[in-house]
């Protein structure tokens, strides 16, 4: 089976204090090589099978047996009719979310020493193997991990994790070797596309998990560049050219969005991993810095800097963002209704709808996702905004603002009706009345963003290199 070329992608993970209302968050850019990658949401039944299963990858093939015990999970698959693969991120049944993965990359000194395995494991099915068997976050980097060690890595990668108190960031950086950091709760960070772990200490259980190896690897191979501590970005990341202009310049940007007071240069090597926000950070303020190109600098593409400055550094938000999602977990509110995974399908000027994952179906519009063009699919309603925004942008700027922040207010406002009215019902009923929500959520996005289309289009008509006045009767 040929499998879709994903990567590219930008993350942003926060700790529940910094959080203006002290959700954990964890978030992430699902981008692809493609222009189109048809992406779709579902949620996987809780299971128990009466026998463990072999699950083969139509990857690479790699094989790995799994429990009989399944629990029920969101995911954002790929449209792939026969496989079920690229999940891309959930929130399972305990309130346990995860999102899989930040493509990052080793250097050749690193690998040289361990190699990536080609049919380890990959990001094509880690979502699938790790998610629906985890109780905590912190059962998901060690369930990760473990599998990282016995059957080694296909690719380095970035992996996210969140529970209702503890967010934590995991890479897996050689076929065998991996190290995570909880992210401190007044603390956020931005990754993109290169490693982004600093000092870690392995000897502190509550901050830092490693793989069983790691110092000893280290120490092997003589490859610490500190003195006193090991510093894993410098010992198994890169620092090239290549990340001066695609990956350094999109962390610089989110720190600018959530830390302005701070000066920096977006081709720096030296951006911290974590950094304290100079403000409260909600889940706005995530949409913002994963829908951006720039904005208000002279390296925005759709902006009016010179050529040099407009195409010099790559995007947080492309035409290739097939979907951009943002895990929030409530730690105030009830287990039934704590999880909110908010969607925007084909990234760049879409919405991002709110689900409840405490559901056991969802909106056909989301589920069903054809291969090519069809306008009843939300992944390809919303693939067609910015065909008709592009190249028009300063003309249509403020109406799909507009529209996004008017979509918005209503969903938060539904959010609270929500919360309250299930206050006192049983579980099942809470299925329904959040199955009901999830549903009218999807169809006013949907509804909204017809309404918008038809409007920019017509417009758009009238703004055509081929319209030529003269004469009113001409």
């Amino acid at each position: 089976m040929k499998m879709s070329a994903h990567g590219a992608c930008t993350t942003v993970v926060v700790g529940k204090g910094a959080t203006i209302d002290g959700s954990t968050m964890i978030a992430r850019n699902g981008d692809s090589y493609e222009v189109l990658v048809p992406k779709k949401f579902m949620v996987h039944p809780h299971q128990i099978l009466e026998k463990e299963e072999t699950y083969v990858s139509p990857g690479n093939r790699f094989t790995i047996t799994l429990p009989k015990e399944r629990y029920r999970y969101t995911a954002i698959p790929d449209r792939e009719d026969r496989y079920v693969t690229f999940e891309d991120a959930g929130i399972n049944e305990k309130n346990v979310g995860m999102s899989a993965t930040e493509s990052i990359y080793a250097n050749p000194r690193v690998l040289g020493y361990d190699p990536l395995v080609e049919n380890g494991i990959a990001e094509d099915c880690m979502v699938t193997v790790v998610l629906p068997y985890i109780n905590s976050a912190r059962e998901g980097v060690q369930r990760l991990g473990q599998i990282v060690e016995k059957y080694g890595a296909a690719e380095s990668n970035g992996v996210l994790f969140s529970d209702k108190h503890e967010v934590w960031y995991m890479e897996i950086a050689t076929g065998h070797l991996w190290a995570a950091q909880r992210i401190p709760d007044d603390s956020y960070a931005v990754v993109a596309n290169q490693m982004a772990i600093q000092e870690i200490d392995p000897y502190n259980k509550d901050e830092f998990m490693i793989a069983a190896h790691l110092v000893e690897f280290i120490e092997k191979h003589r490859l610490n560049t500190g003195f006193d501590t090991i510093h894993f970005r410098n010992i198994f990341g890169r620092q090239n050219l290549f990340d001066h202009h695609y990956n350094t310049p999109r962390v610089w940007y989110g720190q600018k969005f959530l830390n302005p007071e701070v000066e920096q240069d977006p081709m720096s090597d030296e951006l911290p991993f974590l950094r304290k926000a100079s403000r409260k950070i909600a889940v706005e303020d995530i949409a913002c810095i994963l829908d951006s190109h720039y904005q208000e600098t002279p390296y925005d593409p759709l902006g009016s800097g010179d050529e040099a400055e407009r195409t010099l550094f790559r995007a947080i938000s492309l035409n290739r963002t097939q979907d951009s999602h943002i895990l929030q977990i409530r730690p105030y509110m009830p287990d039934d209704i704590a999880g909110i995974q908010w969607i925007a399908l084909a990234g760049t000027f879409s919405p991002y709808v709110p689900f409840y994952t405490n559901t056991t179906a969802v909106p056909e519009a989301y589920a069903v996702t054809p291969q090519k063009l069809s306008l009843s699919s939300a992944y390809w309603l919303y693939k067609t905004i910015p065909v008709i925004v592009e190249p028009h942008y300063q003309a249509f700027l403020k109406q799909v603002l507009d529209y996004k922040d008017h979509l918005h207010s209503c969903f938060l406002g539904k959010i609270a009706q929500t919360d309250d009215a299930v206050t006192g019902k049983d579980t099942d009923k809470i299925q329904e009345l959040l199955g009901n929500v999830n549903h009218e959520n999807a169809e006013l996005a949907l509804s909204e963003t017809c309404q918008l289309l038809q409007e920019l289009t017509t417009q758009a008509m009238s703004l055509s290199k081929l319209t030529f006045t003269m004469d009113k009767n001409l």
